[in-house]
């Protein structure tokens, strides 16, 4: 598996984000749902990668740098045909160590609270992830779950 830097302009990655945009419109009511689309993913104060088997997309996910400390983990998404193959993990992993490259003392995240998202709670979970208050502009909400990680 290679991890890297994408600029979010290849077909597949463009439709692995329209994918996870749509799906994640369907589980959640508009004013709860927060992934970014394409143009809010391109913004300067985030990082995408993309995890590759050859010419194969895997899956991605997104780094949001919410101060000289603190990111956020955004846009986590496994490709459907490599679902619980450990791409999720692997990319979690590579970020982790990413923003420690950095100095952020903390990596935060917002997950949904439907059941779907039990696999991506117990991943985070695994990794050191632990449940938090809302953070950043974000407010309590039943469809939302925030989880943070000292870092």
């Amino acid at each position: 598996m290679e991890i890297r830097i994408d600029d979010l302009t290849g077909a597949q990655i463009i439709a692995l984000i329209e994918e996870h945009v749509q799906n994640m419109a369907e589980q959640s009511p508009e004013e709860s749902m927060h992934a970014l689309d394409l143009d809010g993913l391109k913004q300067p104060d985030i990082t995408f990668w993309s995890a590759w088997d050859g010419e194969e997309l895997l899956g991605c996910g997104a780094i949001k740098e919410l101060d000289a400390g603190h990111g956020e983990i955004k846009s986590m998404r496994t490709s459907e045909r490599h679902l619980r193959k450990g791409v999720a993990k692997r990319l979690l992993e590579h970020m982790i160590a990413e923003a420690k490259k950095r100095g952020y003392t903390r990596l935060s995240l917002e997950t949904g609270s439907l059941e779907s998202y039990n696999p991506a709670k117990r991943l985070y979970t695994n990794l050191g992830f632990e449940e938090c208050e809302p953070f950043a502009d974000y407010v309590v909400d039943p469809y939302s779950v925030f989880m943070t990680k000292a870092l």
